[in-house]
């Protein structure tokens, strides 16, 4: 190689990274283009060049690698060691009032300064940065594990991949999509015959989640930060937070204002209730902080939600229609729910044909009738909700709806249960209960079996193959392929996801069993304190209410459902069939190394790092990517890098790749 030349190559393309760095800035983030699109690419085309002809200067980081990395096969668990929490809401001004008279009386101040920012309709996301270089994203999750789609968000040309200052820290934003750019995007899904995205939330959320970053690449994402996670910043206000990502060259929505008052909070949200629909992109809300973050720490948390902030959430879109019908629908666990058929019509972006009307106490209380004209909204900006019936339209021809006294799907008698106000269907082997079932345990927040949905659900079903979530681990590709429509493909491929589902946590395991009232988080909770499944059966409830955030509704419903004869059977076919029935903290539990948590830097010799990582999750340890005051031990290999001077900082102890071997053992 000629050293001369390949120097000369090295300047030119720092040269034109910080170059086309800068315009993607101006032009992204500051919405202020300092070059013409011809310009730009030609410096961009020019880069790409050099980076082809000396591929030892091609840079994770540099402009040219946006466009995507290979596909992946699937998206792996972040920890987020700050807990992503959501907030709080207020639907109207009153609730707004009641927030800001707890934080006085908790502050115990007679007025405090609030910062408030445009609620952005989109994805929340977290971005890591070790010295300056971005190195993971996540999702939100379930505030706890999120995905890492680090990928994904680094196609938004509105991320920095590497920041002017050499800082290690994690700040969160939220994904969206422009309301132009979804209008072009449903445009070409419609040309191209694809179903269309219900609303802009939606088609950001399902952007991030390709496995193949080249198409989320194509996708029109852009980025507002609004916070920090883990980070080592001497700030005083959430106002200066937000000017310091801005400083740093982070995206920020300009649309924010600090209120010395609760009357200009009031004014605030009013006014952009007023203007939302002149902004280029969905709000529905607006945030609001206590802006003084040594308030902020003395106000503290709950178990789900910061106590110094709130989301004021506007008033939904409403729309009047007719209930062409009423018909039922029996849920996993046998609640019989009605549900009205609608004339079809928009609402906040989608096509609104359905709407629960929960139960028949609430048929009573809004009187509502078949053929009723109705208004109509989506609750939480999601849910299609009936709200109330014009009574003045009525023409004598409605007619009333009685909930059926026998289920829909096996014809065995309906209950209602003391105390409880939904009709049921007891009979444990009622068909449609058992499809919903086995849908619910292999969706992805359970134990995530890809290809299993309802048609195959109910398939398997009425060709006796599945009667309980337990005999998917009995089946077998022959059997499969005999079903209509079933390629020999789908079949491997539909048991491959069975068999892999193995693996899970036991907190997935609980969540798909679908005991009543355990919801993912009660789910984690549970295996986390009992660690296997067969002490968590054996527990009473009085050792279920030792549990943290466990009350005795969640106890006595998890005691009632191991009580079960149905459920031992169940519960024994999954251990036979090699279901993992322990909860996997980073690893399995009791073992040599439980609960430590681990950073490798630096290459190693014996190892590499996904067998190393193994390793140490074997025997119940845990490996993260960045060092923090969480980490136990950093492994250093040959050429460290900065992670090696962070763990100096923080006092982490060092450790040589000898020293990791003896730790194995």
């Amino acid at each position: 190689m000629n050293n001369e030349k390949y120097e000369d190559a090295k300047q030119k393309v720092i040269a034109l990274r910080n170059e086309l760095d800068k315009y993607n800035y101006y032009y992204h983030v500051m919405d202020q283009p300092l070059v013409d699109d011809q310009y730009y690419d030609r410096l961009f085309n020019e880069l790409k060049e050099i980076e082809t002809a000396y591929p030892e200067l091609v840079d994770p980081n540099s402009p040219t690698q946006r466009v995507g990395a290979e596909p992946l096969t699937s998206f792996n668990t972040v920890e987020h060691y700050v807990p992503m929490l959501g907030l709080d809401n207020a639907f109207n001004e009153k609730e707004l009032e009641e927030f800001n008279l707890r934080v006085l009386k908790l502050s115990g101040q007679e007025s405090v300064e609030y910062f408030c920012e445009l609620k952005v309709d989109g994805l929340a996301v977290s971005l890591k940065y070790d010295s300056g270089i971005l190195v993971q994203g996540a999702t939100r999750g379930d505030g706890y594990m999120g995905e890492d789609i680090t990928a994904n968000l680094k196609t938004i040309r509105q991320v920095p991949l590497k920041l002017d200052q050499a800082v290690t820290i994690e700040v969160r934003g939220e994904v969206y999509i422009d309301k132009k750019n979804f209008a072009r995007l449903n445009k070409e899904r419609e040309e191209d015959g694809q179903p269309l995205f219900a609303n802009p939330r939606n088609a950001a959320a399902g952007s991030l989640r390709q496995l193949d970053p080249r198409l989320a690449a194509k996708r029109p994402l852009k980025l507002f930060l609004y916070g920090l996670g883990d980070h080592r910043l001497k700030l005083t206000r959430q106002s200066d937070l937000l000017d310091y990502l801005q400083e740093v060259q982070f995206p920020v929505n300009p649309e924010r204002r600090i209120c010395s008052s609760f009357e200009d909070v009031i004014d605030y949200c009013r006014h952009w209730n007023d203007k939302k629909g002149e902004l280029e992109y969905e709000i529905d809300g607006v945030v609001v902080k206590v802006n003084k973050l040594d308030l902020q720490k003395k106000l503290g948390t709950t178990a789900r939600s910061p106590r110094w902030a709130i989301a004021y959430k506007y008033p939904p879109e409403e729309k009047i229609t007719k209930i062409i019908d009423i018909k039922v629908n029996v849920g996993r666990t046998g609640a019989i729910t009605p549900v009205a058929v609608l004339e079809p019509v928009q609402l906040s972006g989608s096509k609104v044909q359905r709407a629960s009307l929960h139960n028949e106490d609430l048929l009573k209380e809004k009187d509502i009738m078949i053929g009723d004209i109705v208004i109509i909204h989506k609750a939480g900006e999601i849910i299609p909700e009936i709200i109330s019936v014009i009574k003045e339209q009525r023409t004598g021809k409605e007619k009333s709806f009685i909930m059926p006294h026998e289920c829909p799907s096996c014809g065995s008698d309906t209950v209602r249960l003391t105390g409880e106000a939904a009709r049921r269907c007891l009979n444990p082997y009622c068909p449609a209960q058992l499809v919903e079932k086995v849908v619910h345990f292999a969706s992805r927040r359970a134990m995530d079996i890809e290809g299993l949905g309802p048609a195959m659900a109910e398939m398997l079903y009425n060709n006796q193959l599945v009667c309980s979530v337990s005999d998917l681990y009995y089946l077998e590709a022959k059997q499969l392929v005999e079903l209509p429509r079933v390629a020999e493909k789908s079949a491997v491929n539909l048991v491959e996801a069975i068999e892999k589902s193995k693996s899970n946590p036991l907190r997935k395991l609980l969540f798909g069993l679908g005991i009543r009232f355990v919801g993912e988080k009660a789910a984690r909770l549970l295996a986390e304190h009992f660690g296997t499944l067969n002490n968590l059966v054996d527990a009473s409830v009085e050792e279920l209410l030792q549990v943290k955030e466990i009350g005795p509704k969640i106890a006595e419903a998890v005691v009632q459902y191991f009580a079960l004869p149905e459920t031992a059977a169940v519960l024994e076919k999954l251990e036979k069939a090699g279901v993992n029935i322990e909860e996997q903290i980073g690893g399995r539990t009791g073992g040599l190394l439980d609960g430590k948590v681990f950073v490798f830097s630096g290459g190693l010799d014996s190892f590499t790092r996904d067998e190393a990582s193994s390793l140490v999750e074997d025997r119940g340890g845990r490996v993260s990517s960045s060092v923090s005051k969480k980490t136990d031990y950093l492994v250093a290999g040959t050429d460290p890098g900065s992670k090696l001077d962070k763990a100096k900082s923080l006092g982490i102890e060092i450790i040589s790749e000898a020293e990791f071997k003896n730790l194995l053992h």
